[in-house]
């Protein structure tokens, strides 16, 4: 297992995820690119930005928001998953149903309001 720099019950939710969505670490192409805007020359000398590609779907994910190269690659996996579940599941992934409950809390909402 990759040492991500987040705790173990993550990771292992990450793992549980990746499974799921049978999102292997042989079908992810990784590539480690220096990230762009603030964060100074620390940003400029290291490659922190995991550009993430699933070599299956074709799908792929750029995450730079740490400046830790561990938690960039755990986001970009996290990402992943939520855009392989939006694609086999449709509007029963997690995702789309959470978007649903907005929807109606929004048109509770006006229709309380007019």
């Amino acid at each position: 297992m990759i040492n991500f720099g987040v705790t173990e019950r993550k990771s292992q939710e990450l793992a549980r995820r990746m499974h799921n969505c049978n999102l292997l670490e042989n079908d992810i192409e990784e590539i480690f690119v220096r990230s762009s805007g603030a964060g100074g020359q620390k940003v400029n000398k290291s490659s922190t930005c995991v550009h993430l590609k699933h070599i299956c779907s074709g799908l792929a994910v750029k995450v730079q928001k740490s400046r830790s190269q561990g938690l960039n690659r755990y986001y970009a996996r996290k990402q992943m998953c939520e855009l392989l579940e939006n694609k086999l599941l449709g509007k029963e992934s997690p995702e789309a149903k959470k978007i649903e409950k907005i929807r109606k809390q929004k048109d509770r909402r006006r229709r309380r309001s007019t």
